[in-house]
């Protein structure tokens, strides 16, 4: 979520510019032309998306920029990340391929692992985090082309997710069996793990320049909210199944008003229907709101009075 925006469109044709204020579509972006998109990230000017092994950038005045201009360059891509004037995608072949936005070219090509890359977090001083489905997460460094390190964990699992704070210099995790992992950047140390869900964690995001939330989603469908510097969860709350009274629905939207509830801590999730808690696939993080997704179609704001 940025500039209260919220973008979707992962596995679609159509990537879809919402406003989290009025909770209606603002525009929307054609992807037909390039296959399911992958991934997509976005800022006040541009939409830069991955789909299969090709980047395109969407100019917010209504250009469309495609390259590499041949299908197939390099293998398959997995996640994309960017900061100006560079963009990540981790790749089938376990390198790190790294693009010029403004010439279109690749210009570095960093091998991190011997499996596919499944998801990247990028830091301001050119660091590429990257996580894998065998477990471990490995920094990068694309000033000197060179992997530095491998981020220790109990946890052996794949990393479904990363999430990188440049306020405190905290790499966060969320992996296959449940854990959610952090490590500081500047020492390179493990600074808290816990098993938050008992499946998959799917994403985890935190509100911009805030270094002490962390939000959780995965598989169980409850939203979890942690103390970024401990690790402790601080609540859990999943959204009722009952549709409140003013409900709105239109040719081209149709709203739902429901009601959230936190859990208490010795909640037994498998006696709440899964009605009430269907899988998060993605989440995104503003002021006193969370924006979710699921396998639905309905997007989900979350509004939190404290």
């Amino acid at each position: 979520m940025k500039m209260g925006l919220v973008l979707t469109g992962v596995g679609d044709k159509v990537m879809r510019l919402w406003s989290s204020n009025s909770c209606k579509c603002l525009e929307e972006y054609s992807v037909a032309a390039m296959g399911r998109l992958i991934d997509f990230d976005f800022d006040e000017s541009k939409i830069v998306g991955l789909a299969g092994t090709r980047l395109c950038i969407w100019r917010r005045n209504g250009k469309r920029y495609i390259f590499p201009s041949l299908e197939g360059t390099f293998a398959k891509g997995f996640c994309m990340r960017y900061i100006d004037p560079e963009a990540v995608v981790g790749c089938e072949d376990g390198t790190a391929r790294v693009f010029d936005m403004y010439s279109r070219k690749c210009s570095q090509i960093i091998r991190l692992r011997s499996g596919p890359i499944t998801c990247l977090s990028l830091s301001d001083n050119r660091f590429v985090i990257s996580g894998s489905s065998i477990g471990s997460v490995k920094v990068a460094d694309l000033s000197s082309n060179q992997p530095i390190t491998s981020l220790r964990s109990i946890d052996s699992t794949g990393v479904r997710t990363l999430c990188f704070n440049p306020s405190s210099h905290l790499v966060y995790a969320g992996t296959s069996a449940g854990y959610t992992q952090c490590w500081d950047l500047r020492t390179m140390r493990s600074l808290w793990e816990y098993r938050v869900s008992p499946n998959v964690v799917y994403s985890i995001a935190h509100l911009h320049k805030d270094i002490s939330s962390l939000v959780v989603g995965g598989i169980d469908g409850v939203l979890r909210v942690l103390n970024q510097n401990t690790g402790e969860v601080l609540s859990s709350c999943i959204m009722e199944g009952n549709t409140l009274s003013n409900t709105s629905k239109t040719l081209f939207e149709d709203r739902e008003r429901r009601k959230g509830r936190r859990l208490p801590v010795d909640s037994h999730l498998d006696i709440i229907p899964r009605a009430s808690r269907p899988p998060i696939i993605c989440l995104a993080v503003g002021m006193k709101k969370v924006v979710t997704t699921h396998n639905d179609r309905y997007i989900r704001m979350w509004r939190f009075n404290k």
